[in-house]
């Protein structure tokens, strides 16, 4: 004859294996719902990106369309700054295209009044910063602009490529222009040491991630800075001005910021230009 307490037993055994089921039941239909939805998300994804790409690639846009996803491209992000957080000195000149290519070499030729200054860039490195300079070059971003900082202790760099730093003498404002978006940071030197030594040219930024404009520096001496800013390129021809630039100083108006101040000796891009792509 069964005890009481074993056909309580019994009875929670069957309970649990009750609830047991309806867990499993549950989790099995919970499972077939969110597939569905994924997939519903995944397609509502391929049919917005479709028609941003039928709406924003049209005419000759359409041949980089159809390179999409094929080597030879990247998808780079230029991220817009909000015209409300723009300052005076930002120069709009619209966004470069989203597709860049990334193999060949190009070459930067910055004709200044002092002469040229020339730089090797690497497509397969910098894909979107080669781009992004590429764009600004067609658009006479740098035309007529001058390099307004010079660094000669600690580290030694020339920076330019602010595109408000125009006309006679010099502003307060000097070196906080740029164009109306910004690019990741790529090809940063975590490995070389120093970092940064003569004959590169990089990116300035922020400090901030995702920083990177239109404004570029010139090592003309080994600078151990912390490996956080683009590494564009190599300069192949004019780092003789630039060392004539560096030996007439600064007047310190950068010394108690970031270092350094406005060149003493002044040298003007008349115009920046960048080749084809070679080699790609």
């Amino acid at each position: 004859m069964t005890s009481t307490r074993e056909r309580q037993r019994a009875a929670a055994r069957a309970r649990l294996e009750r609830e047991m089921a309806e867990r499993a039941t549950r989790a099995r239909k919970r499972r077939q719902t969110q597939a569905i939805v994924g997939a519903a998300a995944v397609l509502v994804l391929v049919v917005a990106g479709t028609v941003w790409l039928a709406t924003s690639l049209g005419g000759d846009g359409d041949k980089k369309q159809e390179a999409a996803g094929t080597a030879g491209y990247s998808q780079c992000a230029y991220n817009e700054v909000p015209k409300e957080a723009r300052s005076k000195q930002v120069k709009d000149v619209g966004v470069p295209p989203n597709q860049q290519d990334n193999k060949g070499t190009q070459t930067m030729t910055i004709d200044t009044n002092l002469g040229p200054v020339t730089a090797k860039i690497d497509r397969t490195k910098v894909p979107c910063t080669a781009g992004s300079f590429t764009y600004l070059a067609s658009k006479g971003f740098f035309d007529n602009t001058k390099c307004h900082r010079l660094v000669t202790e600690g580290i030694k760099v020339l920076q330019c490529g602010d595109p408000s730093v125009t006309g006679n003498g010099w502003r307060d404002s000097d070196g906080t222009g740029g164009p109306g978006y910004n690019v990741t940071e790529e090809n940063l030197p975590t490995e070389q040491r120093p970092p940064y030594p003569e004959g590169v040219i990089a990116m300035a930024n922020s400090g901030q991630p995702g920083s990177t404009g239109s404004q570029f520096f010139i090592v003309y001496g080994d600078s151990p800075l912390d490996p956080n800013y683009t590494v564009l390129g190599t300069i192949t021809g004019g780092m003789d001005l630039v060392k004539q630039v560096a030996a007439a100083g600064d007047d310190g108006a950068y010394a108690k910021a970031a270092g350094g101040g406005h060149p003493k000796k002044e040298i003007v891009i008349n115009k920046l230009t960048m080749s084809d792509i070679q080699g790609g």
